[in-house]
Formats: structure tokens, sequence, C-alpha cells
């Protein structure tokens, strides 16, 4: 692979590589025209994105979606790209799902990029097209939420919900730099790319713009229906003390009586008569009877 060279006119070299695996800062520096620094944005752990030109080549550190399993998705994998008219070089440290699903669609089905400009832009659109995915999913998952706040205790959906919010802010943290960079690619596009893929620059940017606009969509929701949950726990856990509080009430001189006439000194009425047990039941009852009289106008019970 270091020594090649297109044999027909319309070839295209497509190594995709793992930044962190010996030799491939080695063989960028050997095989591309690019400088020091530029191989060193390409194999660096650099999260922000951004697309420059140099000479005839475009760099691209891209992000996209985490679908590996056990990770979550704001945790967004870098894609770098180095890009010339017969080479397009595809670098990362993660499995990400966007190569493999353009790779195989060329496999399986012969259609796809035909020229290194329809590759890049086939790469950064498949991009985006996954993100709009998971921000349909964050809403179908909202839709779902909502359905199930009525039944459920809030404790059990704030946790996701707060996941909710926190992915919705991982993209955009990355996403709106990303609209920058292909902003500026659509600005200075270079001259080996087509009118075809300019268009799809265009459009794909659009959809970036859409997709950046539709994450208020379920940040917003997840905050209302997060609001009314707390709402909901906290109406709960005024009506628990509000009980307590009455029950507090209610018991309070009951106790009072009693613990008097429980005090073991002498004179304490009562303490040679039978009756004088139920004769302190039936206070105590009329002591309850009073407070249910004066609790009642006050909307207490």
């Amino acid at each position: 692979m270091q020594d090649w060279q297109p044999a027909h006119d319309g070839e295209v070299l497509w190594p995709h590589l793992d930044r962190t695996a010996d030799g491939a800062a080695n063989w960028m520096q050997s095989m591309l025209p690019a400088s020091e620094a530029t191989i060193d944005v390409l194999i660096s752990n650099e999260t922000r994105p951004r697309v420059f030109r140099e000479g005839d080549g475009l760099v691209g550190v891209l992000r996209g979606i985490n679908f590996n399993p056990g990770d979550e998705p704001e945790d967004m994998i870098v894609m770098q790209v180095w890009a010339e008219k017969t080479r397009v070089v595809t670098l990362r440290r993660r499995r990400l799902q966007t190569p493999r699903d353009v790779l195989a669609r060329l496999q399986e089905t012969g259609t796809g990029p035909k020229t290194a400009g329809d590759l890049a832009i086939a790469l950064t659109r498949e991009l985006v097209s996954k993100i709009n995915s998971a921000i349909a999913d964050m809403n179908d998952r909202i839709d779902e939420l909502e359905a199930d706040a009525a039944d459920a205790r809030p404790e059990d959906l704030l946790g996701e919900i707060g996941g909710i919010r926190r992915t919705c802010l991982a993209f955009k943290r990355y996403l709106s730099p990303q609209y920058e960079a292909l902003a500026q690619l659509q600005r200075d596009p270079l001259d080996w790319m087509s009118v075809s893929n300019r268009n799809t620059i265009r459009e794909t940017l659009d959809r970036l713009s859409r997709c950046l606009e539709d994450l208020d969509v379920p940040k917003e929701r997840a905050l209302v229906l997060q609001d009314d949950l707390n709402n909901r726990a906290a109406t709960e856990m005024n009506r628990t003390m509000f009980v307590f509080s009455i029950i507090a009430a209610i018991f309070l001189p009951l106790g009072f009586v009693t613990r008097l006439l429980g005090i073991d000194v002498g004179g304490m009425p009562g303490v040679n008569s039978a009756g004088a047990f139920w004769i302190t039941v039936l206070i105590l009852a009329v002591i309850v009877g009073i407070e249910f009289m004066l609790f009642k106008p006050m909307k207490w019970l």
C-alpha cells in the first residue's frame, strides 16, 4: 500500500487506520504530502471538530455517534480524515459505525462513492445521518417516558431523563463546531471536488443545521418532563408530611394527658379507682372529638 499508485483514472485508495497502532504515524509521514503539524492533528486525541486545507489535501476532524456496546451515545467518537484527489485516509481510535456502513454499501450493492470527493462527502453525510437518527430516537424515548410518567415513580424516571439532557448538551457541544467546519468547507471547496460534491456539502450542512435546531426539542421536552416529575414528587412529599403533621397534631394533646397521668408522684387522682381508666379514655375521646371539630373548618381533614 505504501507504493500504491492509481493504475487508471478514477481509482481511489481508502486506508482506514487505527491511529494508535504501531507504525501509523510513520506510514502517514512517509505517504502523505502533509506537514508534521497536520500529521499531529491526524493522530492526536484532539476532539474539537475542524476542517482545513493543506495544499491540495483536505484535513478533517469530525465527531460521530458512539454505538459501541456499553458506551454512551454522547461519548462521540473522533474520526480524522485526510483526502486528496486519489486517496482518502480515515483514522479512528475506537470502532466507528460510519466507515463500516459506507464500505458495506460498496461491497453489497456496488453503489456508493466513486471518487475521493464522493467518499469524503459520503462519510460526512453518514455521520450527520446517524446523529439525526439518534435525535429521533431520543424523541421517541421521551414519548415513552411521558406515557409511563403517570404510573411510574418519579425517581425511576429522573435518572434517564437526566441522561437525555446530558446527551443533548454533549451533542450541542460537538455539533456546533462541526457545523462551522463544514460551512468553511462549503465556502472554500477543493478543486478536485465536483459540483455534485459541493451540492451534497450544502445539503449535509442544511441537515446538520436542522439537527442543531432539533436538539432543542428533546432537551426542552426532557426539562419539562423533569420539572413535572419533580413537582409531583414534591407534591407527594408535601402530602405525606401533611398527613404526618395531622397525626402528630391529633396525638400531641393525647400524649400530653397520658404522660401527665403517668407521673409517679403522690396525689394522682383515680389511682385507687376501678373506673378511672375508662374515665381517662372518655376524656381522651372527647379531646379527639374537639380536635376534629377544630380541624374540619380549617380544612385540615
